[in-house]
């Protein structure tokens, strides 16, 4: 006897300079054993910014899938790369390059972990700050305990046991600098799964946050002053620098990454001059620099990968609001390959 399955199909829209997450929920006959057997599907198009209203059909290609936490098995999530009526890759879909990215560099054995801090919002104002005031300045608020320190904690930790029962790898959670702020961290993981699962992530923090009338933003610097902006820094290593001497690897990829940083920003995330100004624990978007231990840095080298001589970077330049796809392959491209041009998929909201 067949088992009814709800799917949630998940895919990007094409807003700009961020696109934002839309799903819709599809019933059909399982069981479901591979991705392979959930169906493609049709949506609007012209409702979405991705098509025009005299030919708005796209299609909904099913690329990866994890249970669904809230409905629970056999229900599932269903990550989705977005294509034309005539099935080639729509411009908004930026999964498909890193795929064929990852492909071609598949012998370096990429691997990322991606840190995503976001702030908690509720009628447009930070969850639990005064009416129309401010918090005591930011100091105690970092990995802080207590109702004066952190507010949201309810809705985090939903979302913390949410992902872990649906199969995502997250592997912690944190208060932030600025109070409201909260951080969770995917990975680590090859690209295309810490990309797809930090999209599944991003969404289930949104859904779950309905239930507590609380929502999520990813803006890189939500409040305007002397409190920390909001980032997506990336963790990254091959196989060559998790190797002995492996250090002398992170060195090359960062005097590489030096010279692309321009091109690099462009795909880093919408607004983010106004996070990366050098203060707040971030160097200026005009400048990059690397160094061990050193968190203003645009690329941290961990103490322990130092003393170690093998292990990863630290990207600290990306927002919270980066599309993991593009940042993995610019990482990717820039690192292991020739560089990173940025131009050639029509990708870019950000010059410096």
């Amino acid at each position: 006897m067949s088992q009814k399955i709800m799917a949630e199909y998940i895919w990007l829209d094409g807003r700009k300079p961020t696109s934002k997450l839309r799903s819709k929920t599809k019933i059909f006959d399982g069981p479901v054993n591979s991705v392979s057997d959930i169906p493609m599907w049709g949506f609007d198009g012209s409702s979405t910014e991705q098509a025009e209203g005299h030919f708005s059909d796209c299609m909904l290609k099913p690329v990866y899938y994890i249970t669904d936490p809230i409905n629970k098995a056999p229900n599932l999530l269903v990550m989705c790369e977005v294509l034309n009526a005539d099935g080639s890759p729509h411009t908004t879909n930026t999964r498909h390059i890193l795929a064929k990215t990852a492909e071609a560099f598949k012998e370096h054995e990429p691997i990322f972990g991606i840190e995503q801090e976001y702030t908690l919002y509720r009628k447009e104002w930070p969850l639990g700050w005064p009416k129309d005031g401010y918090p005591s300045p930011q100091g105690r608020y970092y990995c802080g305990v207590g109702h004066d320190e952190v507010h949201g904690r309810p809705l985090v930790e939903e979302h913390l046991k949410a992902c872990l029962n649906a199969g995502i790898a997250v592997s912690g959670i944190n208060a932030e600098v600025m109070p409201a702020q909260w951080e969770f961290q995917v990975g680590a993981l090859p690209p295309l799964e810490v990309s797809d699962q930090l999209w599944l992530a991003r969404w289930l923090l949104y859904r779950l946050g309905e239930e507590h009338e609380v929502y999520a933003k990813l803006d890189p610097k939500p409040m305007p002053g002397d409190w920390n902006g909001a980032g997506g820094h990336t963790n990254f290593s091959t196989k060559a620098m998790r190797e002995e001497g492996g250090i002398a690897v992170i060195n090359m990829a960062c005097e590489k990454l030096g010279r692309f940083h321009k091109e690099h920003i462009k795909v880093y995330g919408a607004d983010n001059d106004k996070r990366l100004t050098g203060k707040h624990e971030t160097c200026s978007i005009h400048q990059f620099r690397y160094g061990v231990s050193d968190r203003g840095a645009s690329i941290r080298i961990p103490m322990d990968t130092a003393n170690k001589g093998k292990g990863y970077l630290e990207d600290r330049r990306p927002a919270a609001n980066l599309d993991p796809y593009q940042i993995c392959t610019a990482l990717i491209e820039t690192t292991c390959g020739a560089g990173f041009n940025p131009d050639k998929y029509g990708w870019g909201n950000m010059t410096i």
